[in-house]
């Protein structure tokens, strides 16, 4: 049975499929193919892909039951499920793990998990899970994924507005002292180096604040734990950002130290906190517990000298 969804448009001039590519996952070229089929109408009217909506319209889209996911294998690979309903599973999500099927990666990833775990359950093929946002593979932590089309839209339109709360913790090499910081720098691809994000003029703008939680000192060597809330959400901001302050995430191998001597084997990021709206739950907090490899070096640096009563928590 098809579901439909209803946006009211804010700002007009966009082409139709423009305009629902950029307030979701959805490629743009399934969107073109919703309209030409007719799912898509704009006060009541079927338009055409080339549409272009004005601010005040309605716009309406019937999504159809998704087929099976045939491209994505069904795999048995457990995860740890902090949340799930009829919208969404919320996840806590292993470093090490690719979040989605790509060139090198063609299993055994995050989203051949879902499949095998829904599959499990029902029975029967698994619908295509929706990637709402993402996890580099070595960052541990919060990861909503819708199970619906419905769902994935109007979660991603919650993530394009900015409505989404995302909360990380970050071990960084130095210290910023006790005083909240903001980092505003553009971000874009380096054309020499396609693994990396660099600060550039031009670049998108990207903003990233943090607070110190901890420190610990050794010798001239200084650690410190940062609560850090990225206000965008840009490719390997957070890892970027803290570079470019100076404070470089420990184990980072693309954004780290020279040098680096920490000994942990992917760089100390975890996705601790995400606050979502989810379509028929509410608006929700999830937390996933620091990562047990972070937990451990985190004993090993000793007692720290605590700035925030977040400690508490996060201990």
């Amino acid at each position: 049975m098809a579901e439909r969804i209803a946006l009211r448009v804010e700002d007009g001039g966009q082409r139709v499929d423009r305009f629902l590519a950029a307030h979701s996952l959805l490629s743009r070229s399934a969107i073109a193919r919703l309209a030409r089929e007719g799912h898509v109408r704009v006060d009541g009217a079927a338009v055409e892909p080339s549409y272009k909506v004005r601010s005040g319209q309605e716009l309406v889209v019937d999504v159809p039951d998704a087929a099976p996911a045939l491209s994505l294998g069904a795999e048995d690979i457990p995860i740890d499920v902090l949340y799930e309903d009829d919208d969404a599973i919320v996840l806590n999500k292993p470093a090490g793990l690719v979040v989605h099927p790509a060139y090198g990666h063609a299993s055994g990833t995050l989203v051949n998990a879902v499949v095998g775990r829904i599959s499990a359950e029902t029975g029967r093929a698994a619908a295509r899970p929706g990637i709402v946002h993402r996890l580099d593979k070595d960052t541990s932590g919060v990861l909503v994924v819708a199970k619906t089309d419905v769902a994935q839209l109007a979660l991603s339109r919650q993530l394009q507005s900015r409505q989404f709360r995302k909360e990380y913790l970050a071990l960084v090499w130095g210290d910023p002292g006790e005083r909240p910081a903001l980092v505003e720098a553009p971000l874009q691809r380096d054309a020499d180096d396609r693994r990396r994000m660099v600060i550039r003029a031009g670049g998108r703008d990207s903003v990233t604040q943090f607070v110190r939680i901890a420190a610990w000192r050794s010798g001239a060597e200084r650690q410190a734990l940062l609560h850090v809330t990225p206000i965008t959400g840009r490719t390997h901001q957070i890892r970027a950002h803290l570079a470019f302050a100076r404070i470089p995430i420990v184990g980072d191998p693309v954004y780290g130290k020279r040098g680096d001597r920490s000994g942990l084997e992917r760089q100390f990021l975890h996705a601790w906190r995400l606050t979502v709206r989810l379509p028929h739950a509410g608006e929700r907090t999830f937390t996933a517990p620091l990562a047990p490899d972070l937990v451990a070096y985190l004993a090993s640096l000793g007692t720290p000298a605590v700035a925030t009563s977040v400690w508490e928590e996060v201990r």
